[in-house]
């Protein structure tokens, strides 16, 4: 029975999002339990595209990207895929009808990172829109559940809180993305000589940019607040870390979280959330 290979392949999405995310998958756990399969076959597209272009070093990127972007747009149409992530995936699609747009511009971001090397502003908000802000118009599609009055209230938000965590993440991983993948994401900014005033820069970009999502945030239904609370708050922590470092430090080493840390963060977050006290 199809069913079967199906509740297999969500398996496969959940152990991807387990694997690759200890926060995104603690921010799942505090979702309605409705949303966790959609969600986690969300992850586990994303997380596959990503590790194709991120990872897989000594094989033929561009080869692979094509396939699985074919893979992806045959399992919509057929509604079945041997890959298990894939068929996952398809379903999620389906159920909650995720526009094919925003698929399209996420495989495009994703195809940017095998030419791209350094961005132009234009280039900079197109790369963000496609890797970021519609993985959270995808999981926003999901939380919505068919209201197509409250996704379009909520869009900006969505899109605000899904930048805000690119641009961490850019900021978290400048070193590796300059001298392992030779990637260079910021417009107008060296990295061989990143200073102090264009990282405060960008961080008061993406302070802005969490202070919109928080308010999206709240009018989220409680079904979903509390789980997209917790990874806002997670992130939110973490770029307070990056933001107290000196430039050199973020340029020699990677900023983490410890996961005691995390476990504090969850249990700070789910208590705010209890007491309807939302703050950054």
């Amino acid at each position: 029975m199809k069913a079967k290979f199906d509740e297999l392949s969500f398996r496969v999405s959940k152990i991807t999002t387990r694997s690759y995310s200890t926060s995104f998958s603690l921010g799942i756990r505090f979702l309605g339990k409705e949303f966790h399969k959609p969600i986690y076959n969300v992850y586990g597209f994303v997380r596959f595209a990503d590790e194709i272009v991120d990872s897989f070093h000594g094989y033929d990127k561009d080869l692979l990207l094509q396939k699985f972007e074919k893979d992806t747009y045959d399992a919509i149409e057929q509604k079945i895929s041997l890959n298990p992530v894939l068929n996952a995936f398809q379903q999620s699609v389906h159920q909650y009808q995720i526009d094919l747009e925003l698929i399209d511009a996420f495989l495009k971001s994703m195809k940017m990172d095998l030419q791209k090397i350094t961005y132009d502003g234009e280039e900079y908000n197109e790369y963000i829109f496609g890797s970021a802000e519609v993985v959270g118009l995808m999981c926003l599609r999901i939380f919505s559940n068919g209201n197509r009055e409250l996704y379009e209230r909520l869009k900006l938000y969505a899109r605000k809180l899904g930048s805000a965590f690119q641009k961490v993440n850019f900021l978290r991983d400048a070193k590796d993305d300059l001298k392992v993948l030779g990637r260079n994401y910021f417009p107008n900014v060296n990295l061989e000589n990143f200073t102090q005033k264009e990282k405060k820069e960008i961080e008061l970009d993406i302070e802005n940019e969490f202070k919109e999502a928080l308010i999206g945030i709240k009018m989220l239904p409680l079904s979903s607040r509390g789980g997209v609370y917790l990874a806002f708050y997670y992130y939110n922590k973490l770029f307070k870390k990056i933001r107290r470092q000196k430039v050199e430090k973020v340029m020699t080493q990677r900023i983490r979280i410890n996961n005691f840390q995390k476990m504090v963060f969850l249990v700070n977050s789910y208590l705010r959330f209890q007491f309807n006290a939302l703050k950054q």
